[in-house]
C-alpha cells in the first residue's frame, strides 16, 4: 500500500520501515567498533551522512517542512562527502560539533512531535527521541570526556538509532495515512 501526495509521488510506507530497520543494524556495528579504527568509522560516517541525506530528500515528498529537509538533505551529503575525502579529519572534526548538531536534531524533533500531536499517535515517541537527543548533547559538549575517538563512535550509533526508530515511527504514520485516504 502506498500514499499518493499531491497526486504525483507514490510513498511506500514500507520503504521508511526498511530504512528505519537499516538504521538500526548500523547503529548496532558501529557500537560495537573500537577507538582504533578512527578512518573505518570517518569514512562509515560519511556513508550514513549521505544515507540522511537521500533520506531527507525523500521525505521531501510529504508536505510540510520541506525546506528543512532539503537544507538538512544538503548538509548530510556534503558532510559525507568530506568524510569520504578526510576520514581521520571529519571523525575529529564532527566530535567538535557534535553537541551543536544534536542540540539542533532535538530542538527539531521535539518541535516536530507538538506541531504533529494532533494527527500521530505515536508524537510522544518523537518527544522522547528529542529529548534524549538534547540530552546527549549536552553529555557530548562536556569538556571531561578526553577520549573524542569513542565520543564520535557512540554519536554515530545513537545517530543511526535515533533515525532508525524515527524512520519506523514515519513509516506507520504513512501507513495509518494511506489508509485513511483509502477508506474515503
Amino acid at each position: 500500500m502506498s500514499m499518493r501526495v499531491r497526486g504525483t509521488s507514490t510513498l511506500p510506507w514500507w520503504l521508511f520501515l526498511v530504512t528505519g530497520v537499516a538504521w538500526l543494524l548500523i547503529s548496532l556495528i558501529v557500537l560495537r567498533f573500537d577507538v582504533t579504527s578512527i578512518a573505518a568509522v570517518g569514512a562509515l560516517l560519511g556513508v550514513i551522512l549521505i544515507m540522511a541525506g537521500a533520506n531527507e530528500f525523500a521525505i521531501m515528498s510529504i508536505p510540510g517542512w520541506r525546506w528543512l529537509h532539503a537544507i538538512l538533505g544538503v548538509l548530510f551529503i556534503g558532510g559525507g562527502i568530506w568524510a569520504f575525502i578526510h576520514p581521520i579529519n571529519a571523525f575529529y572534526e564532527l566530535a567538535a560539533i557534535l553537541g551543536f548538531l544534536l542540540l539542533l536534531k532535538g530542538t527539531l524533533d521535539i518541535a516536530t512531535a507538538f506541531m504533529t500531536r494532533e494527527i500521530n499517535d505515536l508524537w510522544w515517541l518523537g518527544l522522547g527521541v528529542g529529548i534524549l537527543e538534547i540530552l546527549l548533547a549536552f553529555w557530548a559538549s562536556q569538556q571531561f570526556f578526553a577520549p573524542r575517538a569513542a565520543l564520535i563512535l557512540l554519536w554515530v550509533g545513537f545517530f543511526a538509532m535515533f533515525r532508525g526508530f524515527t524512520e519506523i515511527f514515519l513509516a506507520f504514520e504513512v501507513r495509518r495515512a494511506s489508509k485513511e485516504v483509502s477508506t474515503v
